[in-house]
């Protein structure tokens, strides 16, 4: 008996998907639940479960196609003769991306040591036949364990060490796209993911859509990194979370868009939208791309339920699980360029809102004190970009000024001033 694996409904509106990645091969055992390919939509990488135990048959679209909702993928065979009939169909998923010996070349180190079939993406297949390597014996960082580029080039450049003259020693296999000589200045073109495709027109097209402008501040992290060091422990042994400065940031942002409405607005056609709630949309680094996942009513959330919130929405973007609703509806951004090492940026608005917060690194500077002394002090640079259409510079800087009122005083966040 067979039954149909199909695109599942993706999220209001959206009709389509693009297959990322088939996370088994036909003739592979699966279990009911058990992820068999990724699809990717305008926002989000969505897994498709198997919908029941067996064997995968045949895969009826490679990757890179482009799937509509309710089509049917693969089936799931529920017969032992399914293994057979799987076996012997043609791999369109494979033979349609690659020239012809690619699958004779995988076939060969397919089975793990453990018996389990190693799943490698086009990309992550290519550069393990040009380094001649066995996927097999690499550790894979991805999700589940699976292999990705960057863990491929670490394994050839750890081979490359071991093997002074890998040009001599060469195997025949990998003679061919070494043979040029001109190593070093390889180019891969690799297709756009579909998330990737979306990032790009929907920045482009705030830099196009909207006046934007950015304005400028510092704070002192001195009073938040005193408190957070003082209950960080007690907190954490509370709530089940750790306390962070993302906490402090929402607060305030809620605390200062309650004094400048514009900046929690956005432009509808001639009319002005006005919201007297707080979504902040948090940026998020995932796997195939920046993701906005949206902290619903910000402004009635205690800290503990804002800290929550973000780490469930760090998780899951690592994990490829968060939903399309939860990345609708936001009505002001904040993105913390600080984690990765950023000193100062100007942040892009994320359409339709009005403006976004950058955060930045912590760095210890000189600061002239009130009594004209001068101290080191943990400093950071604020950057808030706007849609100058809708808000005004006094209003902006007020906002700003705001901000860096309530970190670096933060009984004001308790006191609502």
């Amino acid at each position: 008996m067979s039954i149909e694996v199909k695109v599942p409904v993706l999220g209001e509106s959206i009709s389509e998907a693009t297959i990322g990645e088939w996370l088994k091969k036909p003739g592979d055992t699966v279990a009911a639940d058990e992820p068999i390919a990724s699809l990717e939509t305008d926002k989000v990488a969505v897994e498709v479960p198997a919908p029941a135990a067996g064997v995968l048959g045949q895969l009826i679209f490679s990757e890179g196609d482009t799937v509509q909702v309710g089509s049917i993928l693969t089936t799931i065979e529920s017969s032992g003769a399914a293994v057979a009939t799987a076996a012997a169909a043609p791999q369109p998923a494979i033979a349609k991306s690659e020239a012809a010996p690619a699958p004779a070349a995988v076939a060969a180190p397919a089975p793990a040591p453990t018996g389990e079939p190693v799943s490698l993406s086009p990309a992550v297949r290519r550069l393990v036949l040009e380094h001649g390597l066995d996927p097999t014996s690499i550790k894979g960082t991805g999700k589940d364990g699976r292999l990705t580029k960057e863990d491929v080039l670490a394994a050839a450049a750890e081979a490359a060490k071991a093997a002074p003259a890998p040009v001599a020693a060469a195997p025949a296999a990998a003679a061919a796209p070494v043979a040029s000589g001109s190593a070093g200045r390889e180019t891969e073109r690799v297709r756009m993911t579909r998330i990737r495709q979306t990032i790009a027109k929907r920045l482009k097209s705030a830099q196009d859509t909207a006046a934007m402008l950015t304005t400028f501040n510092d704070v002192d992290m001195t009073a938040v990194m005193e408190a957070r060091n003082t209950y960080k422990d007690l907190f954490e042994k509370k709530h089940g979370v750790r306390l962070g400065f993302m906490g402090f940031f929402a607060k305030a942002a809620c605390l200062a868009l309650k004094d400048v409405p514009s900046v929690n607005a956005q432009i509808e056609g001639d009319e002005i939208v006005y919201h007297n709630y707080a979504d902040i949309s948090v940026a998020v680094s995932a796997p195939n791309g920046l993701v906005v996942p949206v902290i619903r009513n910000a402004e009635s959330l205690s800290f503990a339920g804002i800290e929550k919130t973000i780490a469930d929405f760090g998780k899951r973007a690592k994990d490829g699980t968060l939903k399309m609703e939860e990345m609708q509806g936001g009505t002001f951004t904040i993105s913390n360029g600080g984690v990765f090492g950023s000193l100062m940026s100007t942040p892009i608005i994320n359409p339709p809102q009005s403006a976004v917060l950058g955060l930045h690194r912590i760095d210890q500077r000189p600061v002239v004190m009130p009594d004209g002394s001068i101290a080191a002090r943990p400093m950071m640079y604020l950057a808030l970009s706007y849609d100058h259409r809708l808000i005004d510079g006094r209003e902006a800087v007020t906002f700003l000024k705001t901000i860096k009122e309530a970190i670096e005083d933060p009984t004001r966040l308790l006191i609502d001033l």
